[in-house]
């Protein structure tokens, strides 16, 4: 998980600067991941004629690692980045014995690309890292939903599309009749990969959700300015690269026509891709290790792509112009190496201007994760006291 946001940075800037991103040839498709064998998790021929947000089907699942808890999956229409209609999935755990309990929609950190790795599965086969941090809230008597942000095609990277994904299992948990959280709270909560989309859809949900009440949410570790990431770092190989192809495979399934990475690929960068398509993050750490993208790049001619550019700032939160209306904690490391604070710093400048409910909590430590476990108690604290309906504070 702490490669997750380093990862990142790699990709992006391959992306821009190792020659991915010039024209290829025509023919040259993105690699999807293979369809999850149940049915329950396919989407209905007529999925264009629900609304984002739409219960398209639920089930009753087993949760017997979540003790105290009864679980179900929610399958409901969300809509990807091109504005087209697609199937969303979360796992709802529900605390026993609790009746109406308040919502939190927990987006975890996916470094994956196999829809096995998505935490309607890895919640339950131990490829899920904040597994594990379910338990604190379950503990509290909340109600979580932890949806598959990346979508049914594994878009690794793709942040606006965790945003609506995000607004739309909101939407879609609060339909269900059986689960009885239709007029409670509801708090979005994430790290990292996790903070990007909660934080994604705080931004966008004045415009995509207006009718969506959120109490609060709490983010940390932003990555919030892709290009910046893309432009600090260089071509050497690293331990992180794995997830960093990966996250290149994600952002191209999500955007093939801006970003034609597999058109660039040698027959080790294309061997590569099928070998990782459908895997998991341990998987893609061991088998990327101290690659680069040189080694996997047909072309080298230096150069930049204004699709790719375009790309990268229509997924970085600072150069998104709406101000959350909902209330919001935002933490991050002052020194943070993965996740560059300036940027983070810029978009909670802006919100504070702008009049937005804030509470900007710079942590002066430098290590990525570790800023997450100093941050998560406040976080949580702050999560409940929206639950109590204390008046939000303002510190920016």
């Amino acid at each position: 998980m702490r490669h997750g946001s380093k990862a990142l940075i790699t990709l992006l800037c391959a992306l821009l600067f190792a020659g991915f991103l010039s024209p290829g040839p025509a023919g040259s498709e993105p690699l999807y991941p293979m369809e999850d064998p149940d049915p329950f998790f396919h989407a209905p021929a007529d999925i264009g004629n629900y609304s984002p947000g739409d219960v398209v089907r639920v089930r009753r699942i087993d949760t017997f690692w979540y003790a105290g808890t009864e679980g179900y999956h929610v399958a409901f229409r969300s809509t990807n980045s091109q504005g087209n209609p697609i199937m969303g999935m979360t796992t709802v755990l529900m605390p026993i014995g609790i009746a109406n309990p308040p919502l939190v929609s927990y987006q975890a950190i996916i470094n994956s690309l196999g829809v096995k790795c998505n935490p309607s599965r890895s919640l339950f086969n131990a490829e899920l890292n904040d597994a594990p941090g379910m338990y604190l809230p379950i503990g509290r008597g909340w109600a979580l939903s932890i949806p598959d942000h990346l979508g049914p095609t594994g878009a690794y990277g793709a942040a606006k599309l965790g945003g609506m994904v995000t607004l739309d299992s909101v939407r879609a948990v609060k339909k269900v009749n059986e689960l009885g959280l239709q007029n409670v709270p509801v708090v979005l909560a994430g790290y990292s990969g996790g903070g990007m989309a909660s934080a994604w859809a705080a931004a966008l949900q004045p415009t995509y959700a207006p009718e969506l009440k959120l109490d609060g949410v709490v983010a940390g570790g932003i990555p919030a300015d892709l290009e910046e990431m893309a432009r600090g770092l260089g071509f050497a190989p690293h331990p992180g690269f794995g997830l960093a192809f990966a996250a290149a495979m994600g952002l191209e399934r999500e955007y093939p026509d801006q970003l034609p990475i597999t058109s660039q690929l040698n027959d080790e960068g294309l061997f590569l891709r099928s070998f990782m398509a459908n895997e998991c993050r341990r998987f893609l750490i061991f088998h990327g290790l101290f690659r680069s993208a040189e080694q996997l790049a047909a072309r080298r001619d230096l150069m930049t792509s204004s699709a790719a550019m375009s790309v990268l700032r229509e997924n970085s939160l600072k150069y998104f112009r709406d101000v959350p209306t909902v209330p919001m904690l935002i933490w991050h490391g002052m020194y943070d190496g993965l996740t560059p604070f300036g940027a983070v710093n810029d978009v909670a400048r802006r919100y504070c201007d702008a009049g937005a409910t804030l509470v900007f909590r710079p942590w002066d430590i430098s290590e990525h994760m570790t800023c997450a476990a100093l941050g998560f108690p406040e976080a949580w604290n702050y999560v409940e006291a929206r639950f109590r309906g204390e008046p939000p504070p303002r510190a920016c």
